[in-house]
Order: C-alpha cells, then structure tokens, then sequence
C-alpha cells in the first residue's frame, strides 16, 4: 500500500491523466507522435483517448507507485507518456506535489524513440 503522499500524487495524476476537471495542466504531443497521429488520418484525440484509457501499472512502469508514466502501442509504433509536476508558473518542479493549489501537471506524449 503507498504512503500518503504517495497516494495523494498517484490519484491526481490519475484525475488528470483521465480528463477530469480540478486538476491543473497541459497535454503536450511531441512532433513526432503529432506526425504519426496526421499520417493516420487521426485526431489528436485519438492518441489522447488511448493515455486516458490506460491503467496496466506494473513495477517496471511505475516504481514509485505515482501512476507518472506508460508506454502503449499506435499506429505500430511503441509510445510512451509521462507526467511530469510544475510549479504553477512551469520554471521548475512542484514545491509540493501533494498540493493541487501548487503543482501543474504536464502530460507528454511521445514515441519511444524520442525519449
């Protein structure tokens, strides 16, 4: 079982990951996720519903237990997202990560290859 801060971070990134309002953040697609996505003919959203939809956390994905990263298949091609936390001006990490009210959230989609 996660401690509690662990739990507080692992259920925002969850909240935020899924779409659910009152959690502060941004997606962003790398260029060349946001190329594959074109080249299908597909939306953003397409790629986006597959990281919302996601939820096979193991120890090799998510030693911390915080539900930051996963990696999914697209297009044929192996991806990755991770959730990284900001303060709330984006300069620098969160000064406290179980505090909502002083952590963004951003959430990056990528080719495994441009990691």
């Amino acid at each position: 079982m996660p401690d509690k801060a662990t739990q507080i971070i692992q259920d925002a990134n969850d909240r935020f990951r899924r779409g659910e309002p009152g959690i502060l953040g941004q997606i962003v697609l790398t260029l060349g996720i946001a190329d594959t996505v074109e080249e299908t003919g597909g939306a953003p959203l397409d790629v986006i519903a597959i990281v919302q939809a996601f939820d096979t956390f193991t120890e090799d994905n998510g030693p911390y237990g915080t539900h930051e990263f996963g990696s999914f298949q697209f297009a044929g091609e192996a991806c990755f997202w991770k959730i990284d936390l900001y303060d709330n001006r984006l300069e620098c990490g969160s000064p406290e990560a179980t505090d909502l009210s002083k952590t963004t959230r951003v959430l990056t989609i990528m080719l495994a290859s441009e990691y």
